[in-house]
């Protein structure tokens, strides 16, 4: 419904949406949980297989989208860990193997991935959730949230790996559950648990590279750290709890320097 404008950018490459239950049963949204262990279980084998994830974490549940033209491989990969179902007519119907058989490609001979830099600026963020029939009651809060509260955002110096702050707003309204992330100074009465960032990248990433997320999902899991995960169409953010920001830190910068 949106026209065609000079001023919007739009990614060549559709993207489908994976959702991953446990038991056929959505996670509790009871709490932000953020990146989970099955989610993880998904992200790095599609990165061996060289496909391109984009993440997005809500309050409710995690989604990973990947390219409409990778499907096959994507179902040939998580195939055998996974019960695959794909919407037809609002019925859920299996997906299997022999559906995405024409068009498999092999992977690729291991590269190595290219290890981006983080940065963890001082902001710290919290997560909400909203319900649904509240929002026409704070729309305008939010348009004000959005596009008049904050001046320009400062840029971070050549060659900096921190910032002192980020303007940083996610608003996400899907199947009808609302989800934001807004800086805690926004929110100034949150009681709310506190979360900081670390953004990938130090330059727009792109949609062709894979790994990016499983460089931050991986480390961050196998230490059983919750983490909030959004890609965006330049960078990558994962938001953690605040008391284990040095932890996530040290721990990303033990693995670059490892790999190095």
């Amino acid at each position: 419904e949106l026209p065609p404008s000079e001023f919007m950018q739009v990614a060549d490459s559709t993207w489908l949406v994976l959702s991953v239950v446990s038991n056929g049963r959505e996670p509790s949204g009871s709490q932000a949980t953020g990146v989970t262990k099955i989610a993880r279980s998904v992200i790095a084998p599609l990165a061996e297989h060289h496909v391109s994830v984009l993440m997005l974490s809500t309050y409710q549940t995690d989604f990973i989208l990947v390219r409409e033209r990778d499907l096959p491989v994507v179902i040939h990969t998580l195939a055998g860990e996974f019960d695959i179902y794909k919407e037809e007519s609002g019925e859920c119907v299996s997906a299997t193997c022999d559906d995405a058989s024409n068009g498999f490609l092999k992977p690729k001979p291991a590269a190595s991935p290219t290890l981006h830099p983080v940065q963890s600026p001082q902001t710290r963020f919290c997560v909400l959730a909203v319900a649904p029939d509240t929002l026409p009651a704070i729309a305008t809060m939010l348009i004000d949230v959005l596009f008049y509260s904050h001046g320009p955002p400062r840029e971070a110096g050549a060659g900096s790996q921190d910032l002192d702050s980020i303007t940083f707003f996610s608003f996400s309204l899907i199947e009808g559950y609302i989800s934001i992330v807004m800086d805690a100074e926004t929110q100034q009465r949150s009681t709310r648990e506190l979360w900081r960032m670390v953004r990938i990248g130090g330059q727009p990433l792109g949609f062709d590279e894979c790994g990016i997320v499983a460089q931050i999902a991986e480390p961050l899991a196998a230490a059983d750290i919750s983490a909030y995960y959004i890609s965006t169409f330049n960078f990558d953010h994962a938001l953690v709890p605040e008391e284990g920001i040095d932890e996530v830190i040290q721990l990303l910068q033990q693995r670059q320097e490892s790999s190095r």
